[in-house]
């Protein structure tokens, strides 16, 4: 961020970046708390895990209210206007990825009493440990305004859609092999559709960074592996 002769910009402008920083932080940890409740089918993480969206939901609209505030008040232009846009576009993402974790954690809670099949797990702890390193790689690069980083992250998405492809068969295959497996399998993809949809928000917020620092955008399309065609988990909220 450049220095302004009216320091109180600066001061708009930081405020954002650690309001940013910080839902970075709790949205990170709501994912990763998620993952590890599913994996141990731990209640009391899940839980913890629904406790804190409320926090985050506020840090989002404090993010936007600051936003409008600072555009009604300094007019910003060029990167300046950027910078503020960009927060408002990266705090809904990091709000999307605290919902689908939460979403997550409502289901362990459910299966937990029930839980079966350990192998079904396997596929999606690796898709979470996949969709964890795009989020802390796409946030480093956000602090960091690492273009090439991004553009990792971005690239990468397509990697996390063919693991949710393969999820998906193995999942089928367990329900097919035994109805019993039913219910408890379909608790895991929308488990797994939950995981691949926290990574393309962090591909979002990779996009977000390419047009905060070059003001131009990445490509429409972007690389995609193979789609399993479950629906996104619509129980956040």
């Amino acid at each position: 961020m450049s220095d302004h002769t009216v320091k109180a910009y600066d001061k708009d402008l930081e405020i954002l970046a650690r309001k940013i920083a910080e839902m970075g932080g709790i949205a990170e940890k709501m994912l990763g708390d998620s993952l590890e409740a599913l994996t141990a089918f731990n209640v009391d993480l899940a839980r913890g895990v629904v406790a804190s969206d409320p926090r985050l939901d506020g840090l989002q609209r404090e993010v936007e209210e600051k936003a409008v505030l600072t555009i009604a008040r300094r007019q910003p232009m060029a990167v300046d206007l950027r910078e503020i846009v960009s927060a408002i576009r990266i705090s809904g993402d990091l709000e999307r990825v605290g919902d689908l974790a939460k979403n997550i954690a409502k289901r362990v809670i459910k299966i937990a009493p029930e839980a079966r099949l350990p192998r079904a797990i396997i596929g999606l702890r690796h898709m979470g440990e996949l969709a964890m390193m795009q989020l802390k790689d796409v946030l480093d690069a956000y602090a960091q305004r690492d273009l090439e980083r991004s553009r990792s992250v971005w690239t990468r998405d397509a990697d996390l859609d063919a693991l949710e492809d393969s999820v998906f068969r193995d999942l089928l295959t367990f329900m097919l092999e035994d109805p019993r497996n039913i219910s408890f399998c379909t608790h895991l993809l929308f488990c797994s559709k939950n995981i691949e949809r926290a990574g393309d928000h962090a591909t979002n917020i990779a996009e977000t960074i390419h047009y905060l620092v070059t003001g131009s955008n990445l490509p429409m399309d972007r690389p995609k592996g193979p789609t399993a065609g479950v629906q996104p988990d619509a129980s956040a909220k």
